[in-house]
């Protein structure tokens, strides 16, 4: 399996996480709006520069 893609799933779990822990903080109001927002954005570019990887990366065997 090529580094690019084993990045890119890194990278895409990695926001799916952010995005989940800012969904779950802004129904429960437990964390500041801010750092929810800053979270937030983080998982977002985290996703899809993830899913760029993965997609892009040709399978070179």
């Amino acid at each position: 399996m090529n580094v690019k893609r084993i990045f890119g799933a890194v990278l895409t779990v990695l926001g799916i996480i952010g995005l989940i822990y800012a969904g779950y903080g802004f129904v429960q109001h437990s964390v500041k709006t801010r750092e929810l927002i800053v979270v937030g954005i983080i998982g977002l570019i985290f996703f899809f520069s993830g899913i760029g990887l993965v997609k892009n990366t040709k399978d070179e065997a």
